[in-house]
């Protein structure tokens, strides 16, 4: 289990991604936490999202294109993916946390604080006038890192499309005719 004392052990950077976000490297024992897109595993990423309650059936194909559209975090030991963040951010005012996840064969060691830590760290993350995210289960983790229940839930809207990733949903959207008319 890891403490508060441990948080991000050894720091390296990389440069820039195409995003140009600062590539970080962590590490913690056998634990390394990157953000390099080459150290992302999208058969690991897609095999756990297309079976979680909040993303159940997405295309391995979606999942390859929200990867390349933030900056993610590849939670790593020994060189193999056992967890993941993805960050989705303006880099200068908001910033959006979705699609975390610890393998439950590694659940119960202070890995997701970590996680948590080196994402609240990372430099091209600070600053940011709102963070949003949505969990139906770790609320208390989320907790220590300063996230609360929406202030005002009424000036907040979303549309939400729970069934995007259906047979049914995917085949209506390949039928949908344009409409030309003007």
């Amino acid at each position: 289990m890891f403490n508060n004392s441990d948080r991000c052990v050894r720091l390296i950077t990389f440069g820039h991604q195409k995003n140009g976000a600062v590539e970080m490297e962590w590490s913690r024992g056998q634990f390394t936490i990157t953000t390099n897109p080459e150290k992302q595993d999208l058969e690991v990423v897609h095999g756990f999202l297309s079976q979680s309650y909040w993303a159940k059936g997405i295309p391995k194909e979606t999942v390859a294109r929200s990867i390349k559209g933030a900056l993610c975090f590849a939670l790593l030991c020994g060189g193999k993916q056992i967890g993941f963040a993805r960050v989705i951010s303006d880099f200068a005012t908001i910033a959006y946390l979705g699609d975390v996840f610890i393998l439950p064969e590694y659940r119960g060691q202070g890995l997701s604080k970590w996680l948590m830590d080196c994402i609240s760290s990372h430099p091209d993350l600070q600053g940011m006038r709102r963070w949003i995210l949505a969990t139906s289960d770790a609320h208390n983790l989320y907790k220590k890192f300063g996230f609360t229940a929406l202030k005002q839930p009424n000036v907040f809207m979303e549309r939400h499309n729970p069934n995007v990733y259906s047979t049914d949903a995917q085949q209506a959207i390949e039928l949908t005719p344009i409409s030309t008319a003007q």
